[in-house]
């Protein structure tokens, strides 16, 4: 039998899990013209169906190591619609409860013409129900506030999107009560597993159940259509920092297990909904996937041939909101890691990411999980330690590399050559020669991971009209420690740049091919970004959480 049938510790007082058929869900994906993804997880293998109105889809679940999910493409919905929906199992109505506190769930089609808002952040560490020593958690209180609205006058701001950027789970840093359920699981176990650390796909699946079955979170991810892309920490931190963390990584007995279900169940649980309806039948992982019914084998080498073969599968993807086009690039599974040639993404991955972005439209978003522009003293250092990494004297070479993973130094400034190859892209879309006439209104590169939110504005030359920005927003619910936060405010002080830039020019590294200033921040808390986009007009708001729970606004800016 299964762990996903076996295990009595999956009670609802230990996880939270629904005791019937649906595991968790609905997650509404993707909404594309008269078309949606909903995708669900069941206790058994079943016929899932999503009637929306006048629209339905159904198809059969497939099995990855006992557990049982679908992705179920709905199609018909009316135009300019907000349309409830109701999820059946083999023909029994599941979804919504009959006594579910929260609003039913919906499917939007877009108003023509109506702005395009975008909610987005990373770095979520559990459910406020299971982890309390963090600041309260944004997402939960954001899905809180969009609840209300409902409630009281129906959205008047209702997103389009919700972009989480890396970080959805910690594999590495798990909450106590996964902590407990591992240790009672123990003779299960590899005997060399760390102790407090997921490894094999079930244990993952129980970090999902953590995260998603807050009773907010739930509602949220049913409703508002959701993409997602990795960072290190839904596999290990400092994932592919180089070539020798890898070689390092290697050595461990249970790392290859790891890697395999870190891949494959965030295909599972992420990735899969990240492509769009019409695409699905394009995915060869995914055809072959739903054919098998039991996916066991195909997912588990997959996992394996990802990690190994980098490059042989395609984590970016692109979105296009009305006249907004989202390119979503993966930092961390795609990058080339052999010295001289370190680059953020492999040769074939940046031609892709290129062909991408020539096109009619009005705004650019790059989601990136990394930063591209940090506090210039931060900038300075990673480049240097990028340097001294690169350098033929061995010793040297071994201190560079213990200092970009001792503090994670591992942004697109470590990465010189793609730090420079995306710079000098943007500025070409930003002049108008890139394929996109006229140039773009604006141009945001949105980020997570640092643990903290500002906004700056590039400087890239008279001749880029387009006004091109990084806006970071992390942690949606986690924390940096106080005693790191005044170095991160110094990062950004004039004097520390320069201290760190002459650092830098004395191991031989010229100025940096792109100027910056802070427009907002830092600001610590946990947050939720909002980007308004009416037009050509553009608008970025962070809110952060307040000790009650609710929503403030720390930074607001108009970005054209």
């Amino acid at each position: 039998m299964s762990d996903a049938v076996s295990d009595a510790d999956t009670s609802a007082t230990d996880l939270d899990v629904d005791r019937g058929v649906l595991v968790l869900g609905p997650v509404l994906r993707r909404v594309e013209g008269d078309q949606a993804t909903v995708w669900v997880e069941t206790a058994r293998p079943a016929t899932v169906e999503v009637v929306a109105g006048p629209a339905s889809g159904a198809t059969r679940t497939f099995s990855v190591h006992g557990h049982h999910y679908a992705l179920v493409v709905v199609s018909g919905l009316p135009e300019d619609a907000v349309t409830e929906y109701t999820l059946r199992i083999d023909g029994v109505d599941v979804w919504p409860l009959p006594d579910d506190p929260c609003p039913p769930p919906v499917i939007r089609t877009r108003p023509k013409g109506a702005p395009v808002r975008l909610v987005f952040g990373s770095c979520r560490e559990a459910s406020p129900l299971s982890v309390t020593r963090y600041p309260p958690d944004a997402l939960d209180a954001y899905a809180a506030r969009l609840i209300e609205s409902i409630r009281s006058a129906g959205p008047t701001e209702w997103p389009d999107l919700l972009v989480l950027l890396g970080d959805q789970v910690y594999a590495d840093e798990t909450p106590e009560k996964i902590q407990r359920w591992l240790r009672r699981r123990r003779a299960k176990r590899r005997a060399d597993a760390p102790s407090t650390q997921v490894v094999d796909f079930h244990e993952y699946t129980k970090l999902y159940l953590d995260s998603w079955t807050d009773p907010e979170i739930r509602w949220l991810l049913s409703t508002v259509p959701s993409v997602m892309i990795f960072d290190d920490h839904e596999i290990i931190d400092d994932w592919n920092t180089s070539q020798r963390w890898r070689e390092q990584m290697a050595r461990l007995s249970w790392w290859d297990q790891r890697i395999q279900a870190g891949l494959s169940s965030y295909w599972v649980y992420q990735h899969m909904g990240n492509l769009a309806p019409g695409a699905l039948a394009e995915c060869p992982v995914y055809s072959a996937v739903v054919a098998a019914g039991d996916a066991t084998e195909i997912l588990d080498g997959f996992g394996s041939r990802a990690d190994r073969e980098r490059g042989s599968y395609r984590w970016s993807y692109t979105v296009d909101i009305d006249r907004t086009r989202l390119v979503v690039l993966d930092n961390r599974a795609g990058r080339e890691l052999e010295r001289g040639k370190r680059a953020m993404l492999l040769d074939s991955e940046w031609a892709w990411f290129a062909k991408e972005l020539p096109g009619d439209y009005d705004h650019l978003l790059i989601g990136s999980s990394l930063p591209w522009l940090l506090p210039p003293a931060i900038h300075h250092l990673e480049a240097a330690t990028e340097k001294l990494a690169e350098s033929p004297r061995g010793w040297v070479s071994r201190l560079g590399e213990r200092l970009r993973q001792a503090v994670d130094l591992e942004h697109w400034a470590a990465f010189g050559r793609s730090f420079e190859a995306l710079t000098a892209l943007l500025s070409q879309i930003g002049a108008g020669n890139g394929g996109v006439s006229p140039a773009p209104a604006t141009i945001s590169v949105l980020s997570g991971d640092v643990h903290h939110s500002y906004a700056a504005k590039a400087s890239l030359g008279p001749e880029v009209v387009t006004p091109v920005y990084q806006l970071t927003c992390s942690p949606v619910h986690n924390d940096m420690p106080k005693l790191i936060r005044p170095a991160m405010k110094f990062g950004w002080n004039p004097p520390a740049a320069r201290v760190m830039r002459s650092f830098a020019r004395v191991l031989g590294l010229g100025k940096p091919v792109v100027r910056w200033k802070k427009l907002a921040g830092p600001y610590f808390g946990n947050a939720v970004g909002l980007l308004l986009l009416e037009g050509r007009a553009a608008r970025v708001v962070i809110q952060g959480t307040r000790p009650d729970k609710s929503l403030g606004e720390v930074a607001a800016l108009k970005l054209n």
